[in-house]
């Protein structure tokens, strides 16, 4: 039996999101029905409502950072009780057999991951996201919120941490390696955490000084302002790796120019416009360009102890569902310290 929750949508591409109400499927065998008590708001939710990043299903409900509480369990579930702190990503489901899929990388399923939103299930069925009171997820996409997190501040963990966690692990950011984070906005902020954390030297590289204060104090050892043209100057040849959370168009060849040799500059951001790389950039320096998606449901998992471990939330600013259009406006102006969450009992 299906239930009926509540639930922010848009109508259609570029329309505001309005209140409406969608169908939960009933709980199966091995699903897990969560309450949702935050949801974050991700720029990509609103390339996706937009439909920046191509053609979308609508009625949309966006939401990939969902923090909630079990509040059903189906009978093959061994994972997870009622009343358990969870969370889910940008995923619910995958193919779970290919070679992908079998490493952990369910991120990169070859056959194509089940979005948890915009996206049909293997049922043919449209996934609606979080901004909702309820949501039902197969117990093998559900991860486990650590005691140390507050829910609120974990929400953003479920796309803006393991989206930066990701890479930083990837190429070995730690010890001994100068790393920049490009952009200082919802990834970028959890970028620096998680780097400072993992013991690299972390620079900030933003469009103004105007969030200096706030870097150095999340674990940035240095800010610099890429509006000016001394910064590339002064820091050519220095990281080994450099993280842009950027959405927008990059001139890429500058940036590569600030990569030690071997150094790697790896894209989370994902701008809605074709960018134009010299490949002469990458050549001389045998320097890697690359990207990197979210992380699998293990790495997430891991993601999340180790942000307890360190006591890492996303900077939040907690909002009511009413609040969310005008939310979309100031993400796409950066007027946010540093990511809007929506409190789930307002819906």
């Amino acid at each position: 039996m299906t239930t009926t929750v509540a639930a922010y949508a848009a109508p259609s591409a570029k329309a505001p999101l309005e209140r409406t109400t969608i169908e939960r499927r009933e709980v199966r065998e091995f699903d897990v029905l969560i309450d949702i008590k935050f949801a974050g708001i991700c720029h990509s939710d609103i390339h996706q409502a937009r439909e920046g990043w191509g053609e979308a299903m609508f009625p949309m409900v966006p939401g990939h950072e969902i923090a909630g509480v079990v509040e059903a369990v189906g009978p093959g579930v061994t994972k997870f009780a009622v009343g358990d702190h969870v969370g889910v990503g940008c995923l619910v489901d995958s193919c779970r057999e290919c070679e992908n899929c079998e490493a952990g990388l369910e991120q990169y399923c070859l056959k194509g991951g089940v979005g948890t939103y915009n996206a049909l299930d293997k049922n043919g069925e449209p996934t609606y996201g979080g901004y909702s009171q309820k949501i039902v997820v197969d117990e093998a996409f559900t991860v486990r919120i650590p005691d140390g997190l507050a829910l609120d501040v974990a929400a953003p963990l479920l796309c803006a941490g393991i989206t930066t966690y990701s890479p930083l692990k990837h190429w070995n950011a730690g010890p001994g390696k100068k790393v920049a984070i490009l952009g200082f906005g919802g990834l970028g902020h959890m970028g620096v955490k998680i780097a400072n954390a993992l013991g690299a030297e972390v620079t900030v590289l933003s469009q103004s000084l105007r969030k200096k204060d706030d870097g150095l104090k999340l674990g940035a050892q240095h800010y610099y302002a890429t509006s000016d043209e001394a910064t590339f100057k002064e820091l050519r040849g220095t990281f080994d790796l450099i993280l842009s959370t950027v959405s927008a168009p990059l001139n890429l060849d500058s940036y590569l120019s600030l990569l030690k040799t071997d150094g790697a500059f790896v894209n989370v951001g994902a701008p809605e416009e074709p960018v134009a790389l010299n490949l002469f950039s990458v050549i001389m320096g045998r320097k890697t360009l690359a990207g990197s998606g979210i992380g699998g449901i293990q790495e997430t998992q891991e993601m999340l102890d180790f942000c307890a471990e360190h006591g890492l939330g996303s900077e939040i600013e907690l909002i009511s569902a009413s609040e969310i259009n005008e939310a979309y406006e100031r993400v796409l102006a950066s007027d946010v310290r540093y990511r809007f969450v929506i409190d789930a009992a307002t819906i």
